[in-house]
């Protein structure tokens, strides 16, 4: 990075950081700061809530790997990528539900009620995982932009970007994350516009949407995985599901459907910057938005910078949210240590300086981003028939555990290379992720409805001792 590029870089690092800081409202009591209230307590608003859904799950990464795929399969990539935000209206809709039909206030306390205590422990842990790895995995996607891994930049850049990010969410918690994440949206919602600006000119228009080819092997593999993993990918994640009850059912299910359909159109538009790489020879390099915009020149270089930074700074605040709740407010309810009435802002706080510096430390062990070790849709597979079912049981802790345990046995057998070839579905890059996906599902639906069977027979085989068979 040349004196007039790190001028630049370093200047709008800063000056977003002060910007945010100083927007940021400040929560004066605990409800503001865990659910996202103003100080007369009333919830947040409609258009506030669809714009901070719809810029808190453009993570920084996934914009890369859009981008990424579109260099990789043209339209198809992008298509597919995309086709992972459509699973915000699903769990929109199944968060309507639960709320209208059980009353819970949170998944953790719907699962507590459904499948027992045991059951939210487990999916407490796994989607605190996937919070702590959001954390390094997009600081270094900001740090990539000021130097490589290795070079003081490249982490000093993260760390000024964690520390301007922690800053501000301290101040206002989940309100003030809300509140920065409507600006975040129009800056990313600009920025990218610019980009395209800059990329439309250089290429035949109707080349640019219809590159790629509509096969097995050439991307569409992918795009089955992200419909199959729809059903269960967004529950895993705090960062869209604690915005689920924060204003009325209805509010938030309207926010939730058209979030969704605007991050589908964002992260495929932005994945046509990896289509302009492919139909004009440009090497990607595993980052497709930084090599498009270096071939273009500083400003489209930097136009790439700001919105992976406010891709990123959304993602970021709404992580350190999510994990000041789960830690602070979600486990001691479920280690009945505490009751209706939520803890100190102080509390929510230290988890999140905590997790500031510890969720960074991956980065500086060299961790790259694009193979993150996050749970993956795959290994949460077991959660589909978790929340799509839940109906057809009032209280059954072995449908959840055969289904969540299931899943997660396979995605880590996927990983470690373990499954037989013959599960794979088609030749192409996807091929094995769609055949476990896809038989996947069918084994960890068998296991939510084995409980339920057993418990059934039991009460034909030997009427009235339902007790009996209720521990199933």
């Amino acid at each position: 990075m040349n004196a007039t590029e790190g001028t630049l870089f370093w200047g709008f690092l800063m000056v977003y950081g002060v910007v945010m800081y100083a927007l940021s409202p400040k929560s004066k009591n605990a409800n503001s700061f865990y659910k996202g209230a103003d100080d007369q307590g009333n919830p947040v608003g409609q258009w506030s809530l669809t714009a901070s859904i719809f810029i808190s799950w453009i993570f920084a990464k996934s914009v890369t790997n859009a981008a990424n795929l579109g260099a990789s399969y043209g339209v198809v990539g992008g298509l597919a990528y995309a086709s992972y935000w459509l699973s915000i209206p699903v769990a929109g809709y199944v968060i309507y539900l639960i709320r209208t039909q059980t009353g819970a206030r949170s998944l953790q306390e719907f699962l507590t009620s459904r499948f027992g205590r045991l059951a939210s422990l487990a999916f407490a842990a796994a989607i605190l995982i996937r919070l702590y790895n959001e954390v390094w995995s997009n600081t270094a996607v900001v740090g990539g932009y000021f130097g490589l891994p290795g070079e003081w930049e490249y982490y000093a850049a993260a760390m000024v970007f964690t520390a301007f990010t922690l800053a501000y969410s301290l101040k206002g918690g989940l309100r003030s994350s809300i509140f920065t994440d409507v600006i975040q949206a129009f800056v990313f919602v600009f920025f990218v516009g610019a980009v395209l600006f800059l990329i439309i000119p250089g290429n035949d228009t109707s080349a640019l949407l219809s590159n790629g080819q509509f096969r097995l092997e050439s991307g569409v593999d992918l795009l089955l995985v992200a419909l199959l993993q729809m059903f269960s990918y967004p529950f895993h994640d705090p960062v869209l599901t604690d915005r689920g009850f924060v204003n009325k059912e209805k509010t938030m299910l309207k926010s939730f459907v058209v979030a969704g359909l605007l991050g589908f159109v964002a992260v495929f538009i932005f994945s046509l910057v990896g289509v302009h790489a492919r139909l004009n020879g440009i090497e990607a390099m595993g980052n497709a938005p930084a090599a498009v915009g270096q071939s273009l020149g500083l400003a489209a270089l930097f136009f790439m910078s700001v919105v992976m930074m406010t891709s990123a700074g959304s993602t970021l605040d709404s992580t350190f949210t999510s994990l000041a709740k789960s830690l602070a407010v979600d486990l001691p309810k479920l280690a009945r240590r505490a009751g209706g009435k939520l803890p100190s802002i102080r509390a929510g706080a230290a988890v999140m300086v905590v997790f500031a510096f510890v969720g960074n430390i991956p980065m500086f062990a060299g961790t790259d981003i694009l193979t993150a070790t996050t749970i993956s849709g795959t290994m949460v597979m077991g959660l589909a028939p978790v929340f799509l079912f839940y109906g057809f049981t009032r209280w059954s802790p072995w449908s959840f555990h055969l289904s969540f345990w299931t899943g997660l046995g396979l995605g880590v057998l996927l990983t470690v290379g373990l499954i037989p070839a013959s599960w794979a579905i088609g030749e192409g890059k996807y091929a094995m992720l769609l055949g476990v996906n896809a038989w996947g599902i069918l084994i960890c639906t068998t296991g939510f409805f084995v409980p339920l069977l057993v418990r059934r027979l039991a009460n034909v085989v030997v009427p009235g001792r339902k007790g009996d068979s209720e521990a199933w």
